[in-house]
């Protein structure tokens, strides 16, 4: 590898890692928003989306730039269109953040609901997954990334368990449907968060053996 091209691989790779760290950031406040009611962290988690997307695209941008101009092969060639698939998808992740900021600030104005108790046990879920996911990418670990595929069915257990719930009580208490509904909405976003991180986690294994893992229903059994 030439000197400027390890240069270019050096760049991209700080400039995922901040991306990520920020991310994982205003996820995490997002969450804290809607556990304290929080309605000024939840501003500033939609304010902050802006600077994501900037990044997302800065970042596109210098991939593309690699692509046409340095020509990676083999194992850089992999290592930028991991950057670009993950780029896209912690972009997303951001965008989860900032819908539930909104639940937050939707939620703000009233009493706590029975339904609040499932939403900090599925965050840290979700959290540690894209943490777990982030250090898979760091360590190049294939074994931690099959970790974050298996947590992402304990995630869509909750939803499940959630969406039954709010369901039960809309019919019992329809005066707080729409309360119900913020929090069914806060799951969801936890949920499409949680696949996201999965998404991560398989780019890992991508990256690492050159496996595509979309679409298949067993586990990497790592070697």
């Amino acid at each position: 590898m030439s000197i400027h091209m390890q240069k270019q691989m050096d760049k991209v790779k700080r400039m995922i890692f901040t991306l990520a760290g920020e991310v994982e950031h205003s996820l995490e406040r997002a969450v804290q928003a809607v556990e304290n009611r929080d309605i000024e962290l939840a501003k500033a988690v939609l304010k902050d989306d802006d600077k994501i997307d900037l990044a997302e695209i800065e970042i596109e941008e210098e991939c593309l730039h690699a692509l046409a101009l340095e020509h990676p092969l083999a194992m850089d060639l992999r290592f930028v269109v991991t950057v670009l698939k993950m780029n896209n998808d912690l972009e997303r992740i951001g965008d989860m953040a900032g819908n539930i900021a909104d639940q937050a600030i939707a939620l703000s104005d009233g009493p706590r609901i029975e339904l609040d108790q499932f939403l900090p046990g599925m965050a840290a879920e979700v959290l540690n997954m894209l943490r777990s996911a982030l250090d898979a990418l760091l360590q190049l670990d294939v074994e931690q990334a099959d970790r974050v595929r298996q947590a992402d069915d304990r995630v869509d257990d909750i939803h499940k368990r959630c969406f039954t719930l709010v369901e039960e009580a809309i019919r019992a208490d329809p005066d707080n449907c729409s309360r119900y509904i913020h929090v069914l909405t806060i799951s969801r976003n936890l949920e499409r968060a949680a696949d996201l991180a999965t998404n991560i986690a398989e780019d890992v294994i991508y990256l690492v053996r050159g496996e595509i893992q979309r679409h298949k229903s067993d586990l990497v059994t790592p070697q």
